[in-house]
């Protein structure tokens, strides 16, 4: 079905934006761009630094950005400067103070709203499509817009990250706003499948299953907690003293590094259910597998401090562990044969 297709291309799109947000944390690009939509005023954002310095006889348009003594000054109009600066052609920007420029960081955290603008425009192509089903399945016309209010106000939840130099709560609400997308899109494509599979009914599995992806949105939510204090760290002591980044732990670390104990164990109760009543469950395999995966990329991140794209891998593995999850709790409400009936 094209609709299933384009809500497979749509949820592909806002897992590349997660991906491309595990990088921009681990780039520490988060303030690449210091402003939003746009780019320090541009809507492609300067290479060089040079670009961000006053200029005689340059024209400027309005909401254009200089750097002027380390802070980020605004074009009120278009105008074109003369030989020499004058401050009532600008305006301070007042949403923060942060005025670095660093090319790579720009670029990398560009990257990131383009994959976001283009997951924007998939939600929105998917919820025009969807109103073929208001008749019969109303719940998919509605899920679908709204995810598209929901990329709206995780756009606008990125835009008071950058506002307030990435505080930590507000990373913490953007990821829960981004699963909370990937859930709906998941019951979407859940809801117009229309193929038959060979399911059985368990109640308890049920329960197992529910509550395995209620501890990998906590161990997620404890984790953002951790990945702050890293970020502290690395404030601290640099970003290449890697092997310093987790000299005296938080509580929050080791809440998550045992948390995660808990997490394989009921994770493995269900699979050892699934396995024993040969319920169907498919994805259990993947379950198992990107949980086998995350353990060992934390492991890799403690005693191997911090090997290449440990990070992101153990982020972006952690989001598609929930959406797996997500999908089998899906599974597993509404079967097609009663277990007691077998």
């Amino acid at each position: 079905m094209a609709f299933r297709k384009i809500a497979k291309i749509t949820l592909i799109l806002v897992y590349l934006v997660i991906i491309a947000g595990a990088v921009v944390r681990m780039t520490g690009s988060g303030m690449g761009c210091p402003d939003w939509p746009k780019c320090f005023g541009y809507y492609i954002p300067p290479t060089d630094v040079s670009e961000l310095a006053w200029q005689p006889n340059k024209e400027f348009e309005k909401g254009q950005v200089i750097i002027v003594k380390e802070t980020l000054q605004v074009a009120k109009k278009d105008f074109k400067t003369s030989t020499k600066y004058t401050q009532e052609n600008w305006k301070p920007y007042t949403k923060h103070n942060y005025a670095i420029f660093n090319p790579w960081h720009t670029w990398i955290e560009y990257i990131n709203r383009l994959f976001g603008a283009l997951a924007g425009i998939a939600t929105l192509i998917l919820a025009i499509s969807s109103f073929k089903f208001w008749r019969k399945k109303r719940v998919v016309p509605i899920l679908s817009w709204l995810v598209v209010f929901g990329m709206g106000f995780q756009a606008w939840l990125g835009a008071t990250v950058v506002y307030s130099v990435l505080e930590p709560i507000k990373i913490t609400l953007h990821m829960l706003m981004a699963l909370l997308i990937v859930a709906m899109l998941l019951y979407v494509i859940y809801t117009v499948n229309t193929e038959d599979k060979r399911i059985t009914f368990d109640k308890t599995t049920l329960w197992i299953a529910m509550l395995a992806l209620g501890l990998t949105l906590i161990q997620i939510i404890i984790g953002t907690q951790v990945r702050q204090f890293v970020d502290h760290q690395i404030d601290l002591v640099g970003a290449n003293a890697k092997d310093m980044w987790l000299d005296n732990p938080s509580l929050q670390f080791y809440i998550h590094r045992s948390f995660s104990i808990l997490v394989v164990l009921v994770n493995t109760l269900l699979g050892y259910r699934i396995f024993k009543y040969k319920l169907g469950h498919i994805k259990i395999y993947w379950i198992l597998f990107l949980l086998i995966v995350e353990v060992f990329s934390g492991i890799a991140m403690y005693y191997l401090d911090f090997p290449f794209a440990s990070q992101p891998l153990h982020l972006v593995l952690a989001s598609i562990l929930f959406g797996v999850q997500f999908y089998l709790v899906l599974d597993a409400l509404k079967p097609k044969i009663s277990l007691k009936t077998l």
